[in-house]
């Protein structure tokens, strides 16, 4: 194989948008999520992309340190590559909620474990077991919301302001690995039907998420993850830490 890749959250969403842009006969495959999707296994299989599934819960701490052993096992086959690439793309919006509805500790634990905890965990089995020598790129799918407050998510907010943060301390202290936290924009996935399903009174910013989705004024997925599949190819990746895919739109 010229390249593996792997990628988080790829049973579906953006993750499996991603994952379906980039399989094709020289790469190797893999999907970290709790559900192995058949439909992803089905197309692999008709671009004769080699397809291996990790199945784990990345929210959980047993489920992130059981994926990046089954990670590391993964890349100790693959030594001969061209490329490796990691994305982190698993992610949770919830607990959508103001400071002072904050009152559950294991919806915010879950939330900084999938979040920020389990894309550090892949993040370090990645950089401790693929070939220093190869071209090795780390995207981090951030957001908008880690870079200005948005009431009813300072959860979500604070770990995407996390992953800025850690994504430049990552290419400060491995400058021959390209790193990027890369916000997608508002894309039509079930994140989004979770925010338009939320209480006003914990997200006041509901009726413009309902009034986006209404005026279909949300990306797809799919023309999401093609730009930002071209984006992550490209000899220019890493020169921005921190950038936004709809600068590139």
């Amino acid at each position: 194989m010229q390249r593996v890749i792997i990628i988080s959250g790829a049973s579906r969403g953006l993750g499996l948008a991603l994952a379906k842009q980039l399989a094709d006969d020289r790469t190797h495959l893999i999907s970290i999520a709790r559900h192995n999707n058949p439909e992803l296994a089905a197309w692999c299989a008709q671009q004769k992309t080699s397809y291996q599934a990790i199945v784990a819960d990345l929210a959980l701490p047993n489920g992130a340190h059981a994926a990046s052993q089954h990670l590391q096992e993964a890349l100790s086959r693959f030594t001969n590559s061209h490329a490796y690439w990691l994305i982190n793309n698993a992610g949770t919006v919830n607990p959508m909620a103001q400071s002072h509805q904050l009152l559950d500790p294991h919806a915010i634990a879950h939330a900084l474990q999938l979040n920020i905890g389990s894309l550090m965990s892949l993040s370090a089995t990645f950089l401790a077991h693929s070939p220093s020598t190869a071209d090795r790129r780390i995207l981090n799918i951030s957001s908008g919301a880690g870079r200005g407050p948005v009431p009813g998510w300072g959860v979500y907010g604070a770990t995407k302001a996390a992953v800025d943060y850690y994504s430049q301390t990552l290419a400060m202290e491995h400058p021959q690995v390209k790193c990027v936290a890369l916000a997608p924009g508002v894309v039509d996935t079930d994140m989004q039907a979770t925010i338009r399903q939320s209480e006003e009174s914990h997200f006041p910013n509901r009726a413009r998420f309902i009034q986006l989705h209404q005026n279909q004024q949300l990306a797809s997925a799919s023309f999401t993850a093609e730009h930002i599949a071209r984006y992550l190819a490209d000899a220019s990746f890493g020169h921005k830490t921190i950038d936004d895919i709809r600068h590139y739109f």
